[in-house]
């Protein structure tokens, strides 16, 4: 069984003929970093700083085990180590109501809405089965994409099963994370264009960065789609062994 979640809408039929643009979601449609700050203020105040230390402190274990952030599961394990500790109640109702919509970039529906005049629109992300879905319905961005949404563990290495779902000439690939763009230039190579958006502390780390080669493009911020066209961005794909401007 293959390790994804599809979310798409029974009927969906892609068309071959279309480009197919794959939407990141946390650091480039939806400011994820902000959730977390507001998400370490909820922990501080609610649980304290012990309660709090050991929440991080099984949030980036699991993040290194698992390949994703697990939030919920971070919460399970500190409630197992203080299982009288009814606060913790309180953090998981702060997850599950978080008002996500309200943390979506300038533009990332009008960018998807644009995506959707060019083509197929759908949104490729890692994540939980629970929590990333959630967060994925609860912002605006499922119905934007028409219920096209991929969630797995590490999708750079699915991309067989993406082009099953969505089969097409020509995919413009949309992330914050330039290693998870080069790994997918690799693979698809001139089929794809990458499309570096620079949000949130994975594209602002200048170390990270620099170990990548260049995306095809890259963009400041997501509602700078606006100012492409589609024949520009298709024609920006190069093969990997090249890079781009």
């Amino acid at each position: 069984m293959s390790p994804q979640i599809s979310f798409m809408r029974s009927g969906h039929k892609a068309n071959h003929k279309k480009v197919v643009f794959l939407f990141d979601v946390d650091n480039t449609l939806l400011d994820n970093d902000r959730v977390t700050k507001d998400l370490a203020a909820h922990l501080d105040r609610e649980v304290g700083n012990p309660g709090a230390r050991r929440y991080w402190a099984n949030f980036e274990a699991l993040r290194s085990r698992l390949g994703y952030a697990d939030y919920l599961g971070a919460l399970q394990q500190v409630r197992a180590e203080y299982p009288h500790d009814l606060r913790l109640l309180s953090v998981s109702r702060f997850l599950i109501d978080y008002p996500f919509a309200n943390r979506l970039f300038p533009n990332s529906l009008d960018v998807i809405e644009r995506a959707k005049q060019w083509g197929v629109a759908a949104l490729l992300t890692d994540g939980d089965v629970v929590f990333q879905p959630r967060k994925v319905d609860r912002s605006g961005l499922y119905e934007a994409v028409e219920g096209n949404v991929l969630v797995y563990v590490h999708k750079e290495l699915e991309l067989a099963d993406v082009a099953r779902h969505f089969p097409a000439r020509h995919y413009v690939v949309v992330d914050d994370k330039l290693r998870l763009l080069t790994a997918i230039k690799k693979i698809w190579q001139k089929r794809v264009t990458t499309v570096f958006v620079r949000q949130g502390h994975y594209a602002m780390d200048k170390k990270l960065t620099a170990s990548c080669p260049p995306a095809d493009v890259a963009l400041e911020r997501i509602g700078d789609l606006l100012t492409r066209d589609l024949a520009g961005l298709v024609a920006a794909a190069r093969p990997a062994t090249e890079g781009a401007q």
